[in-house]
């Protein structure tokens, strides 16, 4: 049998109300009881009702989170960013993986409000916008991540992902490139992304690339797979923007297996600034999101609506950063045939 909380407070010579109060930490109790109802419920090993609390019109403190590819080092670092942070808050997490689709997406909050969670964070990906509004309408606490909705208004905190798009193509701009590939996924942030890209491109009088496609999926095999594209084609970039580390590693991994120098004949720009850009060969130059920041002001965010604490919608715009490694150089012009050659090649 399950120990109860009039267990818990038999063994802590307290009342009911008092360990209710330790667990959802309100009222004004002495630290020492604190640590003694702490005690028996770690000997007891007491678990808290969830589902019974939220019936009786009490919080979980559990918040859900909708992350759309776990094996993304940007998500996995940012989820952690916010498990921290809620852990410090004293709220729990609860993450599901949603593939980039709506099918899931609407699963997992389907049974996320069965299970009577305070509230969601919706990260970059999720672009049921109809949800959105649903949970909104219903009153239902909601914060997006590393994304925005611009078209309504809602909690967010997000990247200026047009800026971090500009910031990559004046860099590769600067180094003197002028024919750029870019490796994307079709979802909102890098949407911007491209759009952010563009205006560089269009200030310094450069077209956009003409073999551009939005790949399927976001992974190192479709970065890889867009990339042998790219080199293989009829006109070969001498630099490629990823929009996101993972993909960038395919691009570096689809350089080595055609044989081309990074950065020597191809210079290769990621997004994000994950732990994955530190350690790959060469270490990649990428946009820096703040993802420690991001994932502490939209945790602190959603605990705040869910203590009733901030009425007003917030909108968090953070800025992204270049950070400079070894997978980029200053374009060469490639060796032309001498004269020579040139008639040898006529005879």
């Amino acid at each position: 049998m399950k120990p109860t909380i009039y267990e818990v407070a038999k063994a802590a010579n307290v009342s009911i109300a008092t360990v209710s109060k330790v667990l959802n930490k309100t009222g004004r109790i002495s630290e020492k009881t604190i640590r003694k109802v702490h005690e028996v419920i770690e000997e007891l090993n007491y678990q808290p009702n969830m589902i019974a609390s939220a019936l009786m019109g009490k919080q979980t403190k559990t918040i859900g989170l909708l992350i759309p590819d776990m094996a993304n080092p940007f998500f996995s670092e940012l989820a952690r960013s916010i498990e921290d942070r809620g852990e410090e808050l004293g709220y729990n997490l609860v993450m599901c993986n949603t593939d980039y689709k709506i099918d899931k997406e609407n699963q997992y909050l389907a049974l996320l409000k069965q299970k009577s969670v305070d509230g969601f964070i919706l990260a970059s990906g999720f672009e049921n916008i109809e949800k959105v509004k649903e949970l909104m309408k219903e009153e239902i606490p909601v914060a997006i991540v590393a994304r925005d909705f611009p078209m309504f208004s809602v909690n967010a905190v997000a990247l200026d992902d047009f800026m971090g798009g500009y910031q990559a193509a004046s860099y590769l701009i600067g180094l003197g490139h002028t024919n750029i590939g870019i490796v994307a996924l079709d979802v909102w942030s890098n949407r911007e992304r491209i759009r952010g890209f563009k205006q560089a491109l269009n200030e310094n009088n450069l077209e956009f690339s003409k073999d551009f496609e939005f790949i399927t999926e976001s992974t190192m095999e479709a970065g890889k797979f867009i990339t042998h594209k790219y080199l293989n084609g009829s006109n070969v970039p001498s630099a490629i923007f990823a929009c996101n580390d993972l993909l960038a590693t395919g691009v570096l991994q689809a350089a080595k297996e055609n044989k081309v120098n990074v950065p020597g004949e191809l210079s290769v720009v990621g997004f994000d600034n994950t732990l994955i850009a530190r350690i790959v060969e060469p270490p990649l130059t990428t946009i820096s999101q703040p993802i420690q920041s991001m994932g502490k002001q939209v945790m602190d965010l959603i605990v705040s609506m869910i203590k009733g604490e901030e009425k007003d919608k917030i909108r968090l715009t953070l800025l992204p950063s270049l950070v400079e490694r070894q997978s980029t150089a200053k374009f060469k012009m490639p060796p032309k045939l001498s004269d020579g050659a040139v008639e040898e090649v006529e005879k």
